[in-house]
């Protein structure tokens, strides 16, 4: 195995105290990335279910109405006519809810795509629970769970603008079935324009050797909050990148259960059968330590505005912090 990833130098990072950094949702990040990668590669083809303004394809329609398709609200047929378009080599993008486009569609998915090992890459967004206020109906918490345990696909969970960018490209490129995750509510900005996303690769972005805490999506940003907080109370975090959770950078989970004793994973999602499984699934196979798991907890989300939700279930920085302060106490028992 590899000694370690590297950490992240000042280029590949956007420092979240500055108080210029914008706040950008990864869903507008991927419309724009879209766009671009349609303008260069003429095998890009788009389907959505009726859902382009919200999605945000609807940028590559404008430019592109020759290779975008409405499939109306009917994800199960918009999966097969994906499946089909690629069969004749194109690249094709399928997007709508991740509510929609892994549960209502996932026989198809299975099916039409992860069986025959086509070429699509299904880019779902308003996932999780910053979805906010259209409530536990839309806040999709179990998509990396229904979508990571599909052999054949590759799944991405972008934490901002930048690694949206990068995972769409990453997925141009990757060969057979890939699921990127998205959300609808502003994120901060944390990585450099030089940033490059990898395939089965994490990063380090702050070094320590209490603990460590994983994180990926919406979640990256307040473990890094967290870190902070527990800089302040004699304990240095190290906080890892894990976007791509399939496959999934063994090496540097196993480097950082070495490293720290102790791993606290966090993520907006069910904890059953999501991020912070997989990230388990390594510890014990390889080192186990003391380990916890942030996230919905066999629990639905509410109704309420994005931020509120997040500390409300647990999931904000200060919480982070606290959780990561009762597991240093079983690492040191």
């Amino acid at each position: 195995m590899n000694s370690r990833a590297p950490v992240l130098t000042m280029h590949q990072l956007a420092p979240l105290s500055n108080g210029a950094n914008q706040n950008i949702a990864t869903r507008a990040a991927y419309g724009q990335a879209l766009l671009e990668l349609g303008n260069q590669h003429q095998d890009v083809v788009v389907l959505d279910a009726d859902l382009s303004g919200s999605t945000k394809t609807a940028v590559f329609r404008k430019a592109h109405p020759d290779r975008f398709f409405n499939c109306g609200v009917a994800e199960s047929n918009m999966m097969g006519t994906a499946a089909g378009l690629a069969c004749t080599g194109r690249k094709v993008f399928a997007s709508s809810f991740a509510m929609f486009a892994t549960g209502k569609a996932w026989e198809p998915v299975r099916q039409s795509i992860c069986i025959p090992q086509m070429d699509v890459k299904i880019c779902a967004s308003h996932a999780g629970l910053t979805v906010g206020e259209d409530g536990k109906s839309h806040q999709m918490l179990e998509d990396i769970t229904l979508m990571r345990v599909l052999p054949h696909m590759k799944v991405i969970v972008p934490a901002d603008s930048v690694e949206t960018a990068e995972a769409v490209r990453l997925a141009y490129e990757t060969p057979g079935p890939v699921y990127v995750r998205l959300s609808r509510a502003s994120t901060p900005v944390i990585f450099g324009d030089e940033y490059k996303l990898e395939l089965g690769r994490g990063a380090i972005l702050r070094d320590g050797s209490d603990l460590c805490i994983a994180a990926c999506g919406v979640e990256l940003a307040e473990a890094l909050i967290a870190a902070d907080i527990l800089a302040n109370r004699n304990i240095e975090a190290r906080v890892i990148n894990l976007a791509c959770i399939d496959p999934i950078d063994v090496d540097l989970i196993v480097n950082s259960a070495e490293h720290c004793g102790a791993i606290l994973t966090a993520e907006e999602h069910q904890i059953r059968g999501g991020f912070g499984d997989a990230v388990a699934q390594v510890v014990v196979r390889h080192h186990p330590v003391p380990m916890d798991l942030v996230g919905m907890d066999d629990s639905f989300g509410q109704s309420g505005p994005a931020s509120d939700l997040i500390r409300h279930y647990g999931l904000d920085g200060p919480s982070l912090a606290d959780r990561a302060e009762t597991l240093m106490q079983r690492k040191e028992s």
